[in-house]
Parts: C-alpha cells; sequence; structure tokens
C-alpha cells in the first residue's frame, strides 16, 4: 500500500504520519496549524492517512455504484477519483464520493488509463461491462495497481489464462467479485461438504438465474447520431468488440438487446455461473482446475446441464428448482445441503446437521483467517499482501468451466477438456472458440 507521500532529493518516500513526527521534533523545520485535527493523526477511531489504502473506481454504473458504496463504509479506504464512459455515471459517482467525505476533491475521468497513471493510486474497483474485465485489470497490473474486480473475470479462455500470467509477472493482489464466497449461509454448506458431514459427494446444483437464447446472436439496430463524446464515449464503451452504430438500447443490461443479451458484449452461462458454479468449485475444493465432460443437454438447457470434473463429481446447472437466486445445493451419500440469497439459514436434510451451524462457520474463520466481508478480504490481502480468496486462478479456472459450458451450446455437442494442456481433446472446432478477435488497441 503507497501511502501519501514527500518525496526527498534523495528520493526516500515519508509517510504523513512520519512527516508529522518529524515536524513536531524539528520545530523549525514546518509549520503547522495551532491545532492538529484528532482525525489526521487516527484518534477517535479514524484512520491516519498513511494507513488508508488510496484507491479509484472503473464503470460506475449500477453494480459499480454498488460496490463503490460498500467500499466508501470502510475507514481505511479512501476513493480519490472515478472513471466512466457515460458523463451520468460519472457525476453520480463523485457526488457519492464527495458526500461521504463532505468535499468536492472526487476527480472524474472518461479514460481509465488516466486514472491508472495517478500514482497515488493504490487498488481500483472495475465493474465495466464483462468485455472489458481483463483489457482493464491487466492495465491495471501494469500500472502497479491491486485491484476488486466483478465477474465474470473473463469473457474467454485464452482472456483468463493472460490474466493469471500477469497476476504472476506484476505481484498484484486480484479479487473476483464473488462475494457470497464470504457469507456465512454458503460458508457453512461448503464446510458440511469438505468435513465430510455430507458423506461421499457425487453431485453439486448450480443455480443460472438467467440465460439469453440460444443460438447467442447480436441484434442489429438501426444506427442513432452518437452524442458528444464526454456525454457517451460510444467507442471506449465498445472496446474490444466489434464495431457497430451506436445506439442507446444496448447501454442497459437487459432484456433484448440490452449488452447482456448479446454475444459480443457478455457470456451466456457466466452471467449467473460465474457466481455458483464458481461457488461449488471452490467448496469442492477444485477451484484450480476445470470440468472435464460437458454433456449436451438435447432437452433443452432449462431442464439442466450436466458435466463432470475428474474427481467424478457431477455439477448439474439449471434454470429451474430453486427458492431463492444464486443458490447451490450439496448432494452425497449421507445428506445433502442447499442455501442461496435470501435464505435465513441453509435447507438441510437432518435437522440435526445445522446444530453445527456457529461451530462450522467459527472453525472456517478461525482456520483460515478470512473476514466475514468479501471487500474487507480484499482490502486485508492489499495490506498484507496475502492472496486474495478469489484470485486470478479462481476467476479463470471456474470462468474456463462456465465458458466450455457456452461452446458446448454454441456447437450444439458434447466436449472433452484437458485442464492440464488447457485444449479440447480431438475438437480443432471447438479450440478455435478459446478465443475472440479483439479490436484495435485492447487486445491482451
Amino acid at each position: 500500500m503507497k501511502s501519501s507521500a514527500n518525496i526527498s532529493k534523495r528520493g526516500t518516500k515519508t509517510n504523513r504520519r512520519q512527516f508529522l513526527k518529524r515536524g513536531l521534533v524539528a520545530g523549525s523545520a514546518v509549520t503547522f496549524p495551532y491545532l492538529i485535527p484528532a482525525c489526521a493523526l487516527g484518534k477517535d477511531g479514524a484512520v491516519a492517512p498513511s494507513e488508508r489504502i488510496v484507491m479509484g473506481v472503473v464503470g460506475t454504473g449500477g453494480r459499480g455504484r454498488h460496490d463503490l458504496g460498500w467500499m466508501l463504509g470502510e475507514k481505511d479506504v479512501q476513493f480519490v477519483a472515478v472513471c466512466d464512459v457515460q458523463k451520468k455515471n460519472r457525476d453520480q459517482a463523485k457526488k457519492d464520493v464527495d458526500g461521504r467525505y463532505e468535499n468536492k476533491d472526487c476527480a472524474v475521468y472518461r479514460d481509465f488509463r488516466e486514472l491508472l497513471a495517478r500514482k497515488d493510486i493504490d487498488a481500483v474497483v472495475i465493474a465495466t461491462g464483462d468485455r472489458w474485465h481483463t483489457p482493464v485489470s491487466i492495465q491495471a497490473m501494469k500500472a502497479g495497481k491491486d485491484m476488486y474486480c466483478e465477474k465474470p473475470g473473463a469473457l474467454t479462455i485464452a482472456e483468463g489464462q493472460a490474466l493469471v500470467e500477469a497476476g504472476k509477472k506484476y505481484g498484484r493482489i486480484f479479487q473476483t467479485g464473488a462475494q457470497r464466497l464470504s457469507e456465512k449461509n454458503f460458508v457453512f454448506a461448503g464446510e458440511l461438504m469438505r468435513q465430510g458431514r455430507l458423506g461421499k459427494v457425487h453431485t453439486v446444483r448450480a443455480h443460472l438465474g438467467y440465460l439469453p437464447a440460444w443460438p447467442r446472436k447480436n441484434a442489429v439496430l438501426p444506427a442513432v447520431p452518437q452524442p458528444d463524446k464526454e456525454v457517451m464515449d460510444w467507442d471506449m464503451w465498445l472496446g474490444s468488440a466489434p464495431w457497430r452504430d451506436y445506439n442507446p438500447g444496448f447501454l442497459r443490461p437487459w432484456p433484448v438487446p440490452g449488452w447482456y443479451t448479446q454475444y459480443d458484449f457478455a457470456g451466456g452461462i457466466p452471467q449467473w455461473g460465474s457466481h455458483t458454479i464458481l461457488q461449488c468449485q471452490m467448496d469442492l475444493g477444485i477451484a484450480d482446475t476445470s470440468a472435464v465432460e460437458y454433456e449436451y443437454p438435447e432437452n433443452g438447457i432449462k431442464k439442466g446441464m450436466t458435466i463432470r470434473f475428474a474427481n467424478g463429481v457431477k455439477l448439474v446447472a439449471q434454470l429451474e428448482g430453486w427458492r431463492g437466486s444464486c443458490g447451490v445445493r450439496y448432494e452425497g451419500s449421507e445428506g445433502w445441503v442447499a442455501t442461496a440469497d435470501g435464505y435465513e439459514r441453509p435447507d438441510v436434510s437432518r435437522p440435526e446437521m445445522f446444530k453445527e451451524y456457529r461451530k462450522l462457520v467459527d472453525g472456517y474463520a478461525e482456520r483460515t483467517g478470512r473476514p466475514f466481508n468479501h471487500i474487507r478480504d480484499f482490502l486485508d490481502c492489499v495490506k498484507s499482501r496475502r492472496p486474495a480468496l478469489a484470485h486470478t486462478g479462481v476467476a479463470h479456472r471456474t470462468m474456463t468451466t462456465n465458458l466450455i459450458m457456452d461452446i458446448c451450446l454454441d456447437l450444439k455437442r458434447s466436449l472433452k477438456w484437458d485442464p492440464v494442456k488447457e485444449e479440447f481433446v480431438g475438437d480443432p472446432e471447438a479450440n478455435k472458440l478459446r478465443s475472440r478477435i479483439m479490436r484495435n488497441p485492447w487486445q491482451v
């Protein structure tokens, strides 16, 4: 974590706490106001400036505004800059930041590269459209920033590989925004499975809350005159996606033709699987690999799609049969557990399982040292340099599972995957779909 520092002629970095301390001792070296606010020294519950994580946010629309609001509540975070290609979004974000700090200091950018060029920023939130997640993350790593990046972590398998390589090369902290990994109900379900309370696990189920129509398509909309670039930078909004004429219908997530529904802008299974399939793989302890067999659902995806991991566990991704959203269900020889958003407590096959709720949840926290707050885990890792819970490897390998499911549906046939070589087995046509052509200059 960088501090707000003064640099001497010799290049020595001095944080504000040291600066204040030296000034008080030297007396004549620095002129101070008669009274120093307690918050500047970190008293009364405030965090001293030298101990704060200085942050910016790239993408301040719906999810970005949510994440920004979440992080603004953390005392050791100081947001200094916001960026969005739409003026209305960045103006609202500035209003939120300035309102939190009761000043007008938050800087505003249209081009994320200008924000990343700032030397005073330690970390960034990335909450852009899906096609931007990997390109912005890699640029942030190159700029020496840590990042909390919304899911899905990558739009193609090749992007995920590039993300992992950049993480290794630049040594930055990366957290993909799979926040249910840090929520107690989901932790409890995972602990029941990990500690053998369900017996031998044979099936896990993942909720798919939304899917586009298959085969996936790109809508053709009439061209509309583009707004001024400062109001809406359409070229930047498109990013690596192929050029198409401006139409505001693409700007909303859904319904059709919103960007969530378009092949060029988003995935299919990953829209929800980046929550739930990731959760299943993490709880199974196999987030460092991907499924090996993908069965094409002849009766349609709504009835569910089955994939298998090398350890023999079957995962069924399904739209129907859920109470609540973003649900997972784990089934073993001795019982099952299921949970989802909005559950007061998980469903279990035997009531006595729930008697261990507190023991298992507390045991997880003690064993791992992880907080029950996904953003807090990220911030703690920025300070400690410990890998975040959902690091680049998790983002890539679980997204690979998601993306192959898309490819399976696109090709309308079952597939086999080699997770070591990261290629389809004996299938040149499928292997070509591991990447997409990316528009200049946004290749990764």
